[in-house]
C-alpha cells in the first residue's frame, strides 16, 4: 500500500498539472452512458493511456477518457469508460481512479452502469437507483495491507449507497416525471452472461439486476469516505423461464435510448447537491 499511495500521489500531480479544476464530484460512466461527458464544460480531456498508472479501457462503448470541468454548477471529474475484472485487471487497478479522485478533493461519487434485469417488474429501458449490492466477484479491493491515509481498515457497509442521495434522486425524478425504480445490484465476473440456473440463484439471493462492474469502485469509495449514488440502466431481461440469446448491439441501443433521461436526472441531482 506504500507503493499504491505513492502512485496515487504521482497520478494526482499529473492530473493537477493538466487542469485547474478542483473536483468535488466524481462520475463513472458505464456502457452506452458515456455521452453525459458531452454536457460537461470541459477544461481538460485526458486519454487514459497518458495518465500514469491508469489502466486502459478495452471494451466497446468505453471511450477511455478522463474529463475535468463543470456540470450543473459543480466542478467534476468524469471517467468516460471504466475498468472490469474480466478485462484481466486486478481489483487494485480497477479502483485506482476512485482513490485518485479522493485525493483530488472529490466528496461524492456518482456511478452508472448498464445491466440485466432480474426483477420481472423492471423491463429494458428502466432506470434504477441502486440501494444495495451483492458482491459475487472473486475478490475485494480492500484485501491486503491497509493504508490509513487511503481509508480505514474495516469500513462499515451498512449504507454503501447514500440514503440521503437516493432520496434526493427520487424526489427529483418525481418532480421531473422521470420513472426511477430502486433495487439491489449483483456483480459477477463475466464476460459471458449468466445461465438460466444462475439467474434463478440471483433472484433467490435478492438481486434485482446483474452486472459486471460497479461494486469494487463503490467499496473503494466507501473505504475512502466518499458518499455514493449509483444508477443502473436495465438493457435486457434476464428472466430464466423466458430467456433469449443476448444481443450486444441491442443492449447498447437500449442504453443509448435511456441515456438522455439519465443525463437529465444526474444534471438535476448535481444542481441540487
Amino acid at each position: 500500500m506504500e507503493q499504491v499511495f505513492d502512485k496515487i500521489q504521482e497520478t494526482k500531480k499529473f492530473i493537477e498539472s493538466k487542469s485547474q479544476v478542483k473536483p468535488v464530484v466524481g462520475i463513472i460512466l458505464g456502457t452506452g452512458l458515456g455521452r453525459l461527458a458531452d454536457k460537461i464544460e470541459a477544461k481538460a480531456v485526458i486519454p487514459y493511456e497518458e495518465i500514469p498508472h491508469f489502466p486502459v479501457s478495452t471494451v466497446e462503448a468505453h471511450a477511455g477518457k478522463l474529463i475535468l470541468g463543470s456540470l450543473a454548477g459543480k466542478e467534476v471529474i468524469a471517467m468516460q469508460g471504466r475498468f472490469h475484472f474480466y478485462e484481466g485487471y486486478s481489483m487494485q487497478q480497477i479502483v485506482f481512479p476512485v482513490r485518485v479522485m479522493k485525493f483530488l478533493g472529490v466528496k461524492t461519487l456518482i456511478v452508472s452502469n448498464a445491466c440485466g434485469g432480474i426483477n420481472p417488474l423492471y423491463p429494458p429501458g428502466t432506470i434504477m437507483a441502486i440501494t444495495d449490492h451483492i458482491n459475487l466477484l472473486p475478490g475485494n479491493p480492500l484485501i491486503g495491507p491497509n493504508d490509513n491515509r487511503v481509508g480505514i481498515r474495516f469500513p462499515d457497509m451498512s449504507e454503501p449507497y447514500s440514503n440521503e442521495l437516493i432520496d434526493l434522486a427520487v424526489k427529483i425524478a418525481v418532480d421531473n416525471k422521470i420513472k426511477l425504480e430502486r433495487g439491489v445490484y449483483a456483480a459477477m465476473t463475466g464476460p459471458c452472461l449468466e445461465t438460466r440456473a444462475e439467474y434463478r440463484m440471483l433472484k433467490i439471493l435478492g438481486a434485482d439486476v446483474i452486472g459486471m462492474s460497479t461494486v469494487p469502485e463503490v467499496i473503494a469509495a466507501v473505504h475512502a469516505g466518499l458518499k455514493v449514488l449509483g444508477f443502473s440502466v436495465i438493457t435486457d431481461s434476464c428472466l430464466p423461464d423466458a430467456l433469449e440469446p443476448a444481443d450486444i448491439k441491442k443492449i447498447i441501443a437500449v442504453a443509448d435510448k435511456a441515456e438522455p433521461v439519465l443525463v437529465k436526472l444526474i444534471e438535476k441531482v448535481l444542481a441540487a447537491l
